[in-house]
């Protein structure tokens, strides 16, 4: 058995049934997102790490924005834990505690806002914000007055950076579970 060939006869190029302009074409093609479609599939073995990065200055702007409102908060919360024990601070005293506190807040600000939508920084926001609660709130209930003057008003400055600064599950998942330990523990949050 003979097998016969098929030969295609060259046909002159058909019209198309209807003549679109290449702009035209174009737009249609943008309208629709197909290369949207085509750029936004990656390869398996391709990460989505190449996020845009902001320039440095509007870097600095951002850690700004939340270092001078949280360095007033330092400075309130010094002067109050101060008037609550019937103490008067001086302004050298004031001046020397900004002095020792600021350069290490800033750096931890600039830091974690530069990172802020990493899951690891999250995570280290939320154990840090479990970590420095309940231990302002033990402070408050059972340490010293020395203590508390001491440490109380770091620790409330980073309690509130960290739930500032946490997306909202984690904020709220934070708060519950500080609050289920204060329960728990019979403490209380005001004397």
């Amino acid at each position: 058995m003979a097998r016969k060939r098929q030969t295609t006869e060259t046909t002159p190029e058909q019209k198309p049934l209807v003549e679109i302009s290449e702009d035209e074409q174009w737009r249609l093609i943008e309208q629709t997102g197909v290369l949207r479609k085509i750029s936004d599939t990656r390869k398996p073995g391709e990460t989505t790490d190449d996020v845009e990065r902001l320039p440095l200055a509007d870097e600095i702007f951002n850690a700004v924005v939340f270092i001078m409102p949280l360095t007033f908060f330092l400075i309130m919360m010094d002067i109050l834990i101060h008037q609550q024990y019937a103490r008067q601070p001086t302004a050298s005293e004031i001046a020397g505690r900004l002095l020792t506190n600021f350069p290490i807040l800033s750096i931890f600000v600039f830091y974690t806002t530069r990172h802020k939508a990493n899951p690891r920084t999250q995570l280290a926001l939320f154990i840090l914000s479990l970590g420095v609660g309940p231990r302002m709130i033990w402070l408050i209930n059972r340490g010293s007055w020395l203590v508390n003057m001491r440490q109380c008003p770091q620790f409330a400055s980073i309690w509130l950076y960290t739930i500032v600064q946490l997306n909202l599950n984690w904020a709220i998942l934070s708060l519950v579970m500080t609050g289920v330990w204060v329960w728990f523990t019979g403490m209380k949050i005001a004397l």
